[in-house]
């Protein structure tokens, strides 16, 4: 699978233009077609080994999920992106597709406070269990006033 296929594989498939960088194919997705995307890049494209996921937070109108995923055998890289707006950080969780999706999703969570929706573990990884606020949002102050940290 070359990146022109997989273009037009995400294309007839999904309704989006996938934007093509050497043999990196970057696609954006509505959240409801995040996981469908996940599974069709596994499933379709051979891309089996899940790289990376985590967020970026805009501040003004919304915070992006984005993952890498791999087809080692062929170097084809897909970069899967979803835009969540702030009233809504909820996303359908990739590790029922990738298991490796696990613990970035838990830290996702615990640092931008985006809900996986049917994450089988979903609770903070990095923070103790009682910390305020998700310290990566652009909307964390800084100088909140924590108790040390243990």
């Amino acid at each position: 699978m070359n990146p022109t296929d997989a273009v037009s594989l995400l294309r007839e498939k999904f309704g989006v233009e996938p934007v093509v960088e050497g043999a990196i194919v970057n696609v954006t997705l509505p959240p409801d077609r995040w996981r469908e995307a996940a599974a069709a890049a596994k499933s379709e494209l051979g891309c089996r080994y899940f790289n990376w996921l985590s967020a970026v937070d805009w501040k003004t109108d919304g915070l992006d999920v984005l993952c890498r995923v791999e087809n080692l055998d062929r170097g084809l890289v897909v970069f899967l992106r979803t835009r969540l707006p702030l009233a809504d950080l909820r996303c359908a969780s990739l590790v029922p597709i990738y298991r490796g999706a696990d613990w970035m999703e838990r830290e996702c969570f615990d640092m931008f406070g985006v809900v996986f929706d049917g994450h089988p573990d979903l609770r903070r990884i990095l923070l103790p269990n009682d910390w305020e606020g998700h310290p990566l949002r652009k909307d964390y102050a800084i100088d909140t006033p924590h108790a040390p940290y243990r």
